[in-house]
């Protein structure tokens, strides 16, 4: 089944955000736009260097009304302490959510059967709690923040002007398309 136009399951976790544990669930998603940004574990090689771009674009994300949840099956206090010792880590001030129970990385069908870790996975989330956009990587290829913020822009166009769609590489401030019976076999 495609996950594409769901609805985030529920789910209840600890995450360390800021120097504090908090209690988070899928209620303190809804009513804003979210990223899921699921990683293999804490203290590892490809993932400080994807959380760490992650954190470099969390002020822009957070101004265009987006909070960020990166999950791992690690506990909240492994992300403390991960926190609290790697400087690329240190950096963070999104939330970091402990999922060792798998509920969230299972609900988002991105669990490694057999393994207990999430896999490279990135989920955005509209106002509604519905899922807009997936992306999913081997163990090995890092994901770019950059491109991450260009899919966020899109997504909220679109959501913000019905009936149109952005092309491929679309920019903010580019043209968008308006699908219609006229453009069939233009482009």
């Amino acid at each position: 089944m495609g996950i594409i136009n769901t609805e985030i399951k529920p789910f209840q976790a600890t995450a360390f955000k800021q120097g504090e544990f908090v209690e988070i669930t899928e209620a303190d998603v809804k009513g804003k736009w979210a990223v899921f940004f699921f990683y293999p574990a804490d203290f590892t090689f490809v993932c400080p260097t994807e959380l760490e771009d992650l954190a470099s674009k969390y002020e822009e994300l957070q101004g265009m009304g987006v909070e960020v949840f990166s999950v791992s099956t690690d506990t909240h206090f492994s992300h403390k302490a991960w926190h609290d010792t790697s400087e690329a880590i240190g950096k963070i001030n999104y939330y970091m959510v402990g999922d060792q129970t798998g509920t969230i990385t299972n609900n988002f069908g991105v669990m490694r059967e057999g393994q207990g870790l999430a896999d490279r996975a990135t989920f955005l989330i509209d106002p509604q709690g519905v899922i807009q956009a997936v992306e999913i990587t081997a163990e090995g290829i890092g994901r770019d923040a950059d491109d991450l913020l260009r899919k966020v822009k899109a997504a909220q166009y679109v959501a913000a002007h019905p009936g149109e769609v952005c092309p491929a590489k679309w920019k903010e401030g580019e043209a968008t398309l308006a699908p219609s019976l006229d453009l069939v076999g233009k482009i």
